[in-house]
């Protein structure tokens, strides 16, 4: 498969995820350090926000759940993007601070995205947004 770079546009973030975010990276920060925090800081800054009733609803949000592609293999992965303290690895629900999380979270579908592994890099497309709470109106808090 030919290798496409990754999305790098402006990713799309509701304020109250937004807020909720940048309060989980700076106790992140005091914590645990920079390190962690990172990637999702990064995201943050490329984020435009939206009010969570303006959110397109193929937008990944906090506690979206998404499937990706893997574009070396074809293989599929789907998961929920959670805060920390929700994480659970047998559910397929991914803390945010994930490298895969942090990469999806604003994405849409047909969307490229890249993360860190510890032998190279990922790249997944996101081929659809299975469930975004703003779109069914059942916001998690």
């Amino acid at each position: 498969m030919k290798s496409i770079p990754p999305t790098s546009g402006p990713i799309y973030i509701t304020k109250v995820d937004y807020q909720r975010l940048l309060e989980l990276v700076h106790l992140e920060r005091q914590q645990t350090g920079n390190r962690v925090v990172e990637g999702l800081e990064r995201e943050l800054r490329r984020a435009e926000m939206v009010e969570s009733y303006e959110v397109l609803p193929d937008v990944v949000t906090m506690n979206s759940r998404v499937r990706l592609r893997n574009a070396a293999n074809d293989s599929t992965l789907e998961i929920t993007l959670v805060y920390p303290r929700h994480a659970d690895i047998k559910a397929n629900k991914i803390s945010i601070l994930a490298p895969v999380a942090t990469a999806v979270l604003g994405c849409r579908p047909g969307d490229t995205v890249v993360w860190p592994m510890p032998k190279g890099e990922a790249t997944y497309f996101v081929e659809a947004v299975l469930h975004q709470p703003e779109a069914n109106g059942d916001m998690v808090s």
